[in-house]
């Protein structure tokens, strides 16, 4: 996988997280470099962390799945693409959210926002992926997003969140499509 395909994954993957830094920008009356950087740090170090965590079980399991790998990377993809999609789908536009800053929510929503990468981990152990490389993609990527969207949340609000949301699952969705038309044969890049 070259280096174009991780910086899309790297995108898709963290626009759960620019949306939910998006929300949170809205609510800061005044931005906080400090609470920027630790959202930022947040979002980015699980979305780090979790495709590693994911690696490492596709690695134990690889021998076993190999001949399929390019299927479940497909399903895989495609399910956490789908999943974006439909809950950018489901959402209204401009919801807010006026609670006070909190670390503790912030470290909760930089784990549910990084479950999705933990599924793509598991892909990238099937696919021969440089994990290292991989991971700094998505870690840099996430962290730089999300201390954009705290400050766009803050000067323009959340009306384009789910456009984000939603962009980012099609990204997902496509990319999986494009490993498992390539395993069959059907195209070549």
């Amino acid at each position: 996988m070259g280096i174009g395909e991780l910086l899309l994954i790297g995108i898709g993957l963290s626009m759960d997280a620019f949306a939910a830094s998006v929300c949170q920008g809205l609510k800061m009356r005044k931005i906080s470099p400090k609470q920027t950087l630790i959202i930022a740090l947040f979002f980015g170090g699980f979305q780090a962390l979790m495709p590693l965590i994911g690696w490492v079980l596709g690695k134990q399991f690889e021998t076993y799945i190999t001949s399929i790998d390019h299927w479940i990377a497909f399903v895989l993809l495609a399910f956490i693409g789908g999943k974006m999609v439909f809950d950018a789908l489901k959402q209204e536009d401009g919801d807010k959210d006026d609670s006070p800053f909190s670390v503790r929510e912030i470290f909760l929503l930089a784990i549910a926002t990084s479950i999705d990468a933990l599924a793509v981990g598991i892909t990238f152990a099937f696919l021969q992926t440089n994990i290292w490389v991989s991971i700094g993609i998505i870690g840099c990527t996430t962290f730089l997003l999300s201390a954009v969207g705290v400050f766009i949340g803050h000067k323009f609000g959340a009306k384009h969140k789910n456009k984000a949301e939603l962009a980012g699952g099609i990204i997902l969705i496509l990319i999986g499509l494009k490993i498992l038309l390539e395993h069959l044969g059907v195209i070549s890049f």
